[in-house]
């Protein structure tokens, strides 16, 4: 289930959307410019999608992860091998790291 999150969700809705891998880790989809968020799916193509139907800029879409057991935010996704960009499925440049964890962060919750 993709949910897009624009605004901080609570403890029982971060759980819920782990489910989808196993209950531990939740994939998610940030958008660095409108500071939205697509979360819950097993694949992070499918929260691009969703974002990307609501008008986000791909060039500003970046995927990773958070685990609920060790706490900690991954930077890794395919989606984010970027010609010209971002040469790699992790996010290179740290002022975008930065910032994706930041709304990562605010948008879990955590």
């Amino acid at each position: 289930m993709v949910k897009v999150i624009d605004s901080p969700i609570d403890a029982k809705e971060l759980t819920s959307l782990a489910k989808e891998i196993g209950g531990f880790f939740i994939k998610v989809v940030v958008d660095t410019e409108k500071e939205v968020m697509a979360a819950g799916a097993r694949m992070h193509v499918d929260e691009e999608r969703a974002l990307a139907e609501r008008g986000s800029n791909k060039e500003k879409i970046w995927g990773g992860g958070y685990d609920l057991e060790t706490k900690e935010v991954t930077f890794d996704s395919i989606i984010n091998n970027k010609p010209g960009v971002n040469a790699s499925s992790d996010i290179l440049d740290p002022e975008i790291r930065a910032k994706f964890e930041i709304i990562l962060k605010r948008l879990l919750g955590v």
